[in-house]
């Protein structure tokens, strides 16, 4: 790629004890406290950005056509990486959650498609890590277009 831009955020959360990460084609991070069974795709919580906190040129990255999306998640030691896509339908606009989605479904949440990974295929060490509500979660967005 030409001219290639690149832009990374860093988003720190925080393990939950109720997480299953067993969700089929998304996951979450939020920046919601409390967690219930229902909500199967969340991976961390209190996160202290959403989509709608990146940064103007993450977004702008994020929009162009065929934008790489690439996710971290670390946590004491387990770390995972997700790669996925940007779309120009992105809105980035929720002011609690990040989503990111292995179909192209968009919404204000939505921060990625076509993902190669939803919660229920994260490394079932990691998620073991992510169900301590005192653990600390890195998550690395970098942006490439």
């Amino acid at each position: 790629m030409n001219g290639a831009q690149t832009k990374t955020e860093i988003i720190m959360a925080y393990g939950h004890e109720l997480i299953q990460a067993t969700h089929e084609t998304t996951f979450e991070i939020t920046k919601e406290k409390i967690l219930t069974p229902r909500g199967d795709c969340i991976i961390a919580v209190r996160a202290d950005k959403s989509v709608a906190d990146l940064s103007r040129e993450f977004k702008e990255l994020a929009k162009k056509r065929g934008a790489e999306i690439t996710i971290i998640i670390e946590s004491d030691g387990e770390k995972e990486t997700i790669r996925a896509y940007g779309d120009p339908r992105l809105t980035l606009t929720h002011p609690e959650d990040i989503v990111i989605r292995k179909s192209t479904f968009v919404c204000s949440r939505t921060l990625a498609v076509k993902a190669d990974k939803a919660a229920k295929d994260l490394s079932r060490k990691l998620i073991e890590k992510l169900r301590n509500p005192n653990g600390k979660v890195k998550i690395t967005l970098t942006v490439k277009s």
